[in-house]
Formats: structure tokens, C-alpha cells, sequence
């Protein structure tokens, strides 16, 4: 049995994605098929829901991305948030808003959440070291450090967290850390900024933590635990930026409020905002009322890398600030893989969302279906071009789109697609699949309310077999010549599944629901949930109609070219690090060096050494013995005979026992990659370089 009546009212949130980029399918994997189908069913079961999202506006990935592209914060935010805003539409997710934390009223609330806190004494004022970058003259965001994580040695962790193993991190925890500003190693320098602390919440968060167990999902509530056992720290809420909400006192001018502190108060202010536009409380939706069972139920949807800030930070922001409601739910989804590798906006190894709309023109319940079949509900899942073809030509067209289309063109065929019965209205007359659609539905509600919604479309799936099924083993195109009323029965009882097909698809599949319901006839595009579906005597239906068409090979192969072909233009552009430019010197001092063009005659590895060669070279002047660290690249017997730049008037040097003559050139790249600096033309040894 359904257990939404325990609350009064639901509101559900999706992340707030970033405006600095287009959307792809693992965005909608993670936080936002997954809310869409959990709202739309709230919806259908006549529940007070508000479905809330907006553009993520304020951060150091903005100003990165700005940056890169020589353009302005506000230039960006407005591009993103446009095409964001359009491909959510196009694709159907049914936001109640879509909202921009740059709004006025979202600057507002942000500024009045931290002076609720800062008036109670909530923060802990500190002078701390941070990273400042001394060419760009400014201390660095999070985002602007990348260095190699503490905990899985990735070494392109960024200073608040590591894609890489979900790791929530401090700059300072960063080793090696790097400026993505200049690309140099930043110093430290003395600021001050405001920290929650989250170590005065802990034994809070460790009890609200524990409640959820066995609620919450296991990847969800071990990670929480997993924080919660490393000891939380106190997390500054404020950030040396130029872009963002300002920090409302007189002594930050010229601080910005931390992104994490400001994001999540979009959900709220993009609810007042919904609440303005429609006449309704907001504070019914996120305010604490007079009587817990009068509170709303408060879910939100996010990918894994987000947990730390929806069960830890932001949960404590509103314990602190003390009328708010807490979350009911986060049922963070996993990672979404691509082709074999992970997705990657910066490599462009994503299939963008709204790409997929102009390519694939009206298949936007096919995207769905397959992203919903391998959600990564609880581990990390993958989605290729072929496995799309083959669940939509194999379980969408074969399976749910047959059934559909058998039934209307049989009824179409031998009755003029009309349902007549003369005992009055047509319900479902066969008790075997009374009772086992009974049982589907029941299986359907509890996947959707505990968030399994690739159980669910599963379960919906299995409607469509059970009517294949049945019309198979009925065989109405024979009994139509012994028995019409047993083949108009089949077939009635076949549009009565169809009908139930139709109101289970409206959560996973709207397009394909409102279809159905249109070659049914019915009075109204949307159809009850669980409830019984009779159709009149009399009625006429609309004429059949394919659900779904076949994949070809063809736009399947562009697909994964494209994929390819972008890979390949990542690795050619490729940034590489040049170092950088020694001090000026002097022609003069240059002149000093006597390089000469000589071969090298033989060459063996010096023992109890891994790079070291013992070379000896004819330099055109004499023969000299050269010590020089190539063994790790070069094989000895490889280079005998190579032409090289030697430096001859080196001051000799005794190396491991070798007294060393000289210093050959050698070309290095950013990797690390050493290559002989050769003349072009075949001069004879001793010849000068200049």
C-alpha cells in the first residue's frame, strides 16, 4: 500500500546545475529523470507537490569558464541558463519553476539566511592561511586549485572535492597543489572569512544520520557515515571573490558568499518565487508548522557528488537557523558512464542533451526509456549507442509498442474499432489477469516510493508482456471465424490492459501515455493511477498508430563516430604546460658555449643505475667519454650512431666513478619525453651550432 498520506504536502527538489555548460545525459541520470518521474507520479496520485529547479549562477566554475572563453560572468550565465532552461522543456521535465540564483530574491534570502546565523553567533570568525595566487594578485576559490587528493591520489582534485572518489576537501589537504590561474604552485596568505562548524553539529548529524538507515539509500547513508567518522571541520561560508552574493557586513566588503551556502537556498527562493507567481505559502512548503504532521515532505534528487552538501552541510545550515524543515530523503544516484569511459565535459565525451534533441527529433520517451532501464541508482552504469538501439528496437517496438498496435489494428480489422458490449459498460473480464495486474500495480508503487524507478519501468514493461502474452494464447484472429464474442472479448479485455498500460507509462514515458490515450479516444489526455478503466459501450476508437519506430544501423554509427571523433579532436587539443622563460642573458655569455654536432660510437648502461649511460662520442675535436641520464628511454645498442648537439666545453665532471667530458642536448616536452636535438642536414662532426 502506498504510503504518501503520511504527509500533507511534497517538496521535490532537483541540483541546480551549473550555467556554465549545456546539459548532457548524465546530468539526467543523475537528479533529474529520476525527480520527473517521482513528481509526475505524485501528481497522478493527487498529491500537493511542488517540483522545484533553477541555474546554479555564482562560483568559481563560472568565472573559470569565463575566463576561458574571454567573456564576462554575466554573458555566460545568461547563455547557460537559456539553453539549460530550453532543453529541460524541449525534453519534457515538468519543473513547477525553473529559477537563477542571480535573482534579486534570491540574493535576498541568501543574505538574510547568513545574517539569521551570523546574529545568533552560529560562526566562528577566523584568520586563516588560503591560497593566493601571486601573479593574478588574488586569492584562489576552490575551483582555481587542483593538485593530487589526499585520498585516491587522483591528481586533478579540485580544492573542495575530488571527482574522483567523491572526497569532500579543504585546498590545504590538496597535495601539490597548482593555480589553474597561472598554473603555478599559489602561496599562502592571511584572510579572514566566517566558518560553520560543523564539528559543533556532528553529534546532531550522527543521530538525524542514523534515523535514515534502512531509508536512505546504502550509497548514500554510507557515505554520510563515512564523513561522519573522519570528523567533520568547520567549513568557511564565505570566499575571497568577485563574483556572487555579497556577505552582508561592513567589515567583508569585497567577500562573496561560499556557492555551497548560497545553492541550496536557490530551492527556497525559487519556491518563493513559484509561491509569488501562483498565490500560494511558500512556508507551507519549507517552514516548520505548528504540528509535524502539517510539514511538507522534503526530497531532493542530486548525483553522488553532491551528498556531502545536501545530508551534511546544508542540513546543518537549517538546523542552525532553526525554522526549516530538514529532508526526508536524498536519493542520490551514481555515475552515469559513456561508451566504455567516464562522461567528461572537458574532453566533450558526453552525448548533449539538447544535440540529441535535433538529432533524434521527437524520440525523447526512447532517451528515457533507455536512461531509466540503467539508471545508477546504487553503483555506476553505463550507456552505449548499441545497447540505446537495442532496448528501444528489442523491448520499446517488440515488446510495449506490438502489443499496442496488434490489439488496435485487430480491433480496427473486425469490429471498425468500436467497443460494443451488450451487457453495458467494458471492464476487465478475466480474473487470472485481474489479479496479476493487481499485483503489478502493488510491485509499481513500492519500486516508485522507494525510489527503484528501473524496477518500476521494469514492472510497467511486464504489463505490456502480460497482455503479448495473453493475446498470443487467445488467438483472437482465429476465434473471429468460431467465436466473435470470445474474440471481441479478448480484444476488450486487451484495451482495458492498454488503458492501465497508459496511466503507468504517464511517470516513466509521458509522450508515449499521451499517445495511447489519444488512440484510445480518451476524453482526457491524462489518465488516473490505479484506477479501474471502463469504457463505455459505444465507443469509438481513434485509428491505430506506431508508439515507436525501428533504430537503424545508420544514425547509430554516426553516433558513435562522433564520439570518436571528439575524442580524438581532446587528445590533439590537449593543453600542454611550456615552462617557464629563464632570465635574459647576455650574447656574450651565450657566445662562451662551444656546442658542436658529433655521433655517438658506443654507449652501455652505468651499473647500479637506471638512467645513466656511459657514452663516448666523436665530437669532430676528439673522442670523449659523456655520462648522461637517457637509459630509462633509450636502449644503449638503439643510439649508437646518432647524430647529437654536444656541449664540449663543459667543465668535466666525475659521475658515479665516470669522469663525464661534456653535456648532450637533449629536447624534453611537457610530459617528460626526451628527444636528440639533430641537424637537419648530415654535417660532419665538429661543425658549430650558433
Amino acid at each position: 500500500m502506498s504510503q504518501l498520506n503520511k504527509f500533507k504536502r511534497y517538496t521535490i527538489t532537483s541540483a541546480l546545475p551549473y550555467a556554465n555548460g549545456p546539459l548532457h545525459i548524465g546530468h539526467l541520470a543523475g537528479a533529474y529523470l529520476p525527480a520527473d518521474i517521482f513528481v509526475r507520479y505524485l501528481r497522478l496520485k493527487k498529491q500537493d507537490v511542488v517540483y522545484i529547479c533553477g541555474s546554479d549562477e555564482h562560483g568559481a566554475a563560472i568565472t573559470i569558464k569565463a575566463k576561458k572563453e574571454g567573456t564576462t560572468p554575466q554573458a555566460i550565465i545568461d547563455k547557460y541558463h537559456k539553453q539549460i532552461k530550453q532543453s529541460f522543456e524541449d525534453f519534457g521535465i515538468a519543473f513547477d519553476i525553473y529559477h537563477r540564483t542571480s535573482s534579486p530574491i534570491h540574493h535576498d534570502l541568501s543574505q538574510e539566511f547568513f545574517l539569521n546565523l551570523y546574529e545568533k553567533d552560529e560562526f566562528v570568525e577566523k584568520l586563516s592561511e588560503q591560497y593566493f595566487d601571486e601573479d593574478f594578485q588574488q586569492f584562489l576559490a576552490d575551483r582555481y586549485i587542483t593538485g593530487t587528493c589526499p585520498n585516491c591520489s587522483n591528481p586533478n582534485a579540485y580544492g573542495d572535492q575530488c571527482e574522483n572518489c567523491g572526497t569532500s576537501l579543504n585546498p590545504t589537504d590538496l597535495i601539490n597543489p597548482v593555480s589553474t590561474l597561472s598554473g603555478k604552485a599559489p602561496i599562502l596568505k592571511l584572510t579572514k572569512h566566517w566558518y560553520l562548524p560543523l564539528d559543533k553539529y556532528q553529534p546532531w548529524l550522527e543521530k538525524w544520520i542514523d534515523e535514515k538507515e534502512g531509508e536512505w539509500k546504502v550509497n548514500v547513508f554510507g557515505q554520510c557515515k563515512s564523513w561522519l567518522k573522519s570528523g567533520l571541520q568547520p567549513r568557511s561560508m564565505t570566499r575571497d571573490l568577485d563574483w556572487g552574493i555579497d556577505v552582508p557586513l561592513e567589515e567583508a566588503k569585497g567577500k562573496k558568499l561560499y556557492v555551497w551556502m548560497d545553492a541550496p537556498i536557490g530551492y527556497i527562493s525559487a519556491t518563493k518565487q513559484w509561491a509569488t507567481d501562483h498565490n500560494k505559502d511558500w512556508k507551507l512548503y519549507w517552514k516548520k508548522q505548528d504540528k509535524e504532521e502539517d510539514n511538507a515532505c522534503l526530497i531532493h534528487f542530486i548525483g553522488k557528488d553532491n551528498i556531502v552538501f545536501h545530508c551534511i552541510i546544508f542540513p546543518a545550515i537549517l538546523k542552525a537557523h532553526g525554522e526549516y524543515i530538514l529532508p526526508q530523503n536524498v536519493p542520490a544516484n551514481e555515475f552515469l558512464n559513456l561508451e566504455g569511459d567516464k562522461l567528461s565535459t572537458s574532453r566533450n565525451h558526453a552525448v548533449w542533451l539538447h544535440e540529441y534533441l535535433e538529432e533524434f527529433p521527437g524520440k525523447q520517451d526512447e532517451l528515457r526509456y533507455v536512461l531509466t532501464s540503467i539508471l545508477p541508482e546504487t553503483s555506476d552504469s553505463e550507456f552505449t549507442w548499441k545497447d540505446y538501439q537495442a532496448r528501444v528496437n528489442n523491448e520499446l517496438v517488440a515488446i510495449l509498442g506490438n502489443f499496442v498496435n496488434r490489439v488496435m489494428i485487430l480491433m480496427h480489422k473486425f469490429f471498425d474499432g468500436k467497443v460494443e458490449n451488450a451487457d453495458g459498460n467494458i471492464v476487465l473480464d478475466e480474473p487470472a489477469i485481474d489479479n496479476e495486474l493487481g499485483r503489478l500495480y502493488d510491485e509499481l508503487e513500492r519500486s516508485i516510493e522507494t525510489y527503484k524507478f528501473r524496477q518500476g519501468m521494469q514492472t510497467v514493461m511486464d504489463i505490456a508482456r502480460l497482455g503479448n502474452k495473453y493475446l498470443t494464447e487467445k488467438e483472437p484472429w482465429k476465434t473471429i471465424k468460431t467465436d466473435p464474442d470470445d474474440a471481441r472479448k479478448t480484444l476488450h479485455n486487451c484495451l482495458v490492459l492498454i488503458g492501465h498500460l497508459a496511466a503507468c507509462l504517464q511517470p516513466f514515458l509521458p509522450g508515449t501515455a499521451k499517445k495511447t490515450l489519444n488512440m484510445l479516444n480518451w476524453p482526457t489526455d491524462q489518465i488516473g493511477f490505479d484506477e479501474e478503466v471502463v469504457f463505455p459501450s459505444g465507443h469509438q476508437l481513434n485509428p491505430a498508430a506506431l508508439l515507436f519506430e525501428k533504430v537503424e544501423d545508420g544514425p547509430i554509427e554516426a553516433q558513435i563516430a562522433k564520439l570518436e571523433s571528439k575524442k580524438q579532436q581532446s587528445a590533439q587539443a590537449k593543453t600542454i604546460h611550456v615552462p617557464e622563460p629563464k632570465e635574459n642573458i647576455s650574447y656574450e655569455a651565450f657566445a662562451t658555449m662551444d656546442i658542436r654536432i658529433g655521433t655517438i660510437l658506443t654507449a652501455e648502461k652505468v651499473a647500479k643505475t637506471k638512467k645513466l649511460l656511459k657514452l663516448t662520442i666523436d665530437t669532430g675535436i676528439d673522442q670523449r667519454t659523456v655520462v648522461s641520464g637517457l637509459a630509462e628511454q633509450y636502449e644503449p645498442e638503439a643510439i649508437i650512431g646518432k647524430r647529437v648537439s654536444i656541449l664540449v666545453n663543459l667543465e668535466p665532471r666525475e659521475i658515479k666513478g665516470i669522469l663525464s667530458q661534456g653535456m648532450i642536448l637533449m629536447a624534453e616536452d611537457s610530459e617528460g619525453k626526451l628527444s636528440f636535438v639533430q641537424p637537419a642536414d648530415d654535417l660532419h662532426n665538429g661543425s658549430v651550432v650558433r
